[in-house]
């Protein structure tokens, strides 16, 4: 019995104000939420910089700091496969059952709808604003990010030094160059 439970999937890289808006809007359409932070295995690159872990401690403590029930969601580090087609088994043998997914991403729109598995675009909140690489882009030019994403999250990048691992993970190295 799967219920009410939807499934949506997210890199969080990092975790913005705009996912916790999408989280909340979702949360009033069903009674449980499967969180995936997709490509959980990637990190340490210009575009994916936090590792799974990571993205899954900003989740944990955006959602506390935004006071939802703990007992509404799942958080689940999901790793891209090569198989695209192999996909969806993989991610249901990894999560709770779900009769809903929610995504932005058109692959994985295609994927879910191939199985019957009905798909809801969320609606993205600010979108030019609040997105992963706006973020990104803001740390690496030192202009003002802290207001995209929830405080708790702010303290995480500074406790892993996420904005200098941005900063260094930006610089080409000498031999790249050459």
């Amino acid at each position: 019995m799967n219920g009410n439970r939807g499934l949506l999937i997210g890199r969080m890289q990092p975790v913005h104000k705009g996912h916790i808006s999408v989280i909340l809007d979702t949360l009033k359409e069903v009674d449980e939420l499967i969180i995936g932070i997709g490509s959980a295995e990637k990190s340490h690159t210009n575009s994916n910089p936090f590792t799974g872990g990571e993205r899954i401690l900003m989740l944990t403590k955006a959602l506390r700091e935004y006071n939802i029930d703990t007992s509404r969601y799942y958080i689940i580090p999901l790793e891209d496969i090569a198989c695209n087609s192999l996909w969806v088994g993989h991610v249901k043998m990894l999560t709770p059952p779900f009769s809903k997914v929610y995504s932005g991403n058109s692959l994985v729109q295609q994927l879910f709808e191939e199985v019957n598995i009905p798909v809801t675009q969320p609606v993205l909140f600010n979108r030019t604003e609040y997105s992963g690489t706006e973020v990104r882009k803001r740390i690496l030019n030192n202009e003002n990010w802290k207001d995209l994403v929830p405080q708790s999250v702010v303290k995480v990048i500074k406790d892993i030094k996420g904005v200098e691992r941005i900063q260094k993970l930006n610089k080409k190295e000498i031999s790249e160059l050459v």
